[in-house]
């Protein structure tokens, strides 16, 4: 089972609707967080030590998270999705962007 971990500012738009659509996808177990300590979720070392794999949306995530659980980072892959805050919750042209994105890192 392949642990994925994905990551926006709040966790109330994007990532979560990353989480909604590749969570009925065999063999991945997945999660979001945000970044924001006000986040729905907010990201800890607990959610970033569970996961082989982080999908940020933007690249001042992936530095966020560098910056504040460098030591739980150990040997995971960060991928930045380059995903713009501008989308809604489980908006089609989202949902079509992650599904087209990502396969090729899982």
């Amino acid at each position: 089972m392949q642990k994925i971990l994905f990551v926006c500012s709040q966790n109330k738009l994007r990532s979560p609707t990353a989480e909604q659509v590749f969570s009925e996808i065999p063999g991945l177990d997945v999660l979001s967080a945000g970044t924001n300590h006000d986040a729905v979720t907010p990201l800890s070392s607990e959610l970033v030590e569970w996961a082989d794999k982080i999908f940020v949306m933007e690249n001042m995530h992936r530095e966020k998270l560098q910056k504040r659980f460098r030591s739980s980072l150990k040997g995971k892959k960060i991928i930045c999705l380059g995903i713009p805050d501008n989308f809604s919750y489980m908006d089609p042209e989202l949902v079509a962007i992650l599904k087209k994105k990502l396969p090729q890192f899982l």
